[in-house]
């Protein structure tokens, strides 16, 4: 199997700038089932909004997923200078928004017909800050989306209302061996995805494997328990970002996963512990065929797994291991996006 690396950006690319927080994660879907449609053996969308697609083969009936939506705020308030404020999609509570170093990132609000205004978040700065703001931490009232403009009305009239979603917008770009970009989170999955579907011969597969992209994993899996629901598989390996320590300030003892290392079999997160049966299979898949892998045991994280695990699937993570999680300039290795394909296609085509 050989993988352009090319075709791996240039898919990446249109992925990341595809604008799909919750709620709006119909443009990735309309993009993938275009895709699809013609490579699988069927296809359907479920009431919630999930993407299901067969690829065919024999054998227990798998379920391969990654979900659509990315980091993203909703709009709370308008003020009548025309600022808007935001809340979280993905939390239930305004928690401090400084781990998500949006500041300075230029922003698009999304309403139904699509991207309706373009602006940048800000927040008080140098000159102006009061020694009290200087010495606090940043909160959903000490910052906001500035549009250019001066009232209310004129932010109103560009479609943008009490409602409209709220994502950063930062273009793909390459360093190094490594692609940063916003909505790695889970648009690598997605990639992984589509890079497996043109590189499978459902003649050769021991699994009857299906595709699966869901909605709103980030607040809290609604559609990976939805998609349970509707459908029954014998099992399931999602497809999320993985959790590395291999940089400056982070203790390697809480998080050894590095780039570049190869796909994480995930055994533990901060909700489940994944199906051992299915991770020593996955891990004898990479032993032979000599594919490089990390064991991950994560915690302050979760993925749609339990929402399956929760419907009677046993499931596995994947992770994809990923620097600077849910911010704009999430990097990912493109050796561990080449290397977890060659895993999932390894595997379907292992003999159970």
């Amino acid at each position: 199997m050989v993988l352009n690396d090319e075709k791996i950006y240039g898919t990446l690319k249109e992925l990341i700038d595809l604008p799909g927080p919750v709620g709006h994660e119909y443009t990735v879907r309309n993009w993938l089932q275009n895709r699809w449609k013609d490579k699988v053996q069927e296809y359907m969308i479920d009431p919630v909004g999930n993407l299901i697609c067969k690829i065919g083969g024999k054998g227990p009936k798998l379920l391969i997923q990654a979900h659509m939506d990315e980091i993203g705020f909703i709009v709370r308030y308008i003020t009548p200078t025309g600022f808007i404020l935001l809340d979280p999609v993905q939390e239930a509570h305004r928690t401090a928004p400084i781990h998500l170093h949006m500041i300075g990132q230029t922003a698009q609000v999304i309403d139904r017909k699509g991207v309706v205004a373009t602006g940048i978040f800000a927040a008080p700065t140098g000159h102006i800050l009061t020694n009290q703001q200087m010495g606090s931490n940043l909160d959903f009232n000490g910052f906001f989306v500035d549009l250019g403009v001066n009232t209310k009305e004129e932010v109103e009239k560009m479609g943008v209302r009490v409602g409209s979603s709220v994502i950063w917008n930062r273009k793909l770009s390459k360093i190094g061996n490594r692609y940063v970009g916003k909505a790695i989170d889970d648009r690598a999955g997605l990639l992984i995805m589509d890079l497996l579907l043109n590189n499978l011969n459902p003649e050769d597969l021991n699994y009857e494997v299906w595709l699966g992209t869901t909605v709103q994993e980030e607040n809290k899996a609604h559609g990976a328990y939805a998609l349970g629901e509707f459908m029954k598989f014998d099992l399931a390996i999602p497809l999320d970002i993985g959790l590395v320590g291999d940089i400056p300030t982070v203790n390697q003892q809480d998080y050894p996963n590095r780039l570049g290392a190869g796909p994480a079999l995930v055994y533990k997160d901060g909700a489940i512990h994944y199906d051992t049966n299915l991770l020593w299979q996955l891990e004898d898949t990479a032993k032979e065929n000599n594919i490089p892998y990390q064991i991950g045991i994560y915690s302050k994280y979760g993925s749609d797994g339990i929402a399956f695990y929760d419907r009677g699937i046993p499931s596995a993570l994947v992770g994809i291991p990923t620097r600077y999680t849910h911010t704009a300039f999430e990097m990912v290795d493109n050796q561990d996006i080449k290397k977890t394909v060659e895993l999932l296609k390894k595997f379907v085509e292992r003999s159970t």
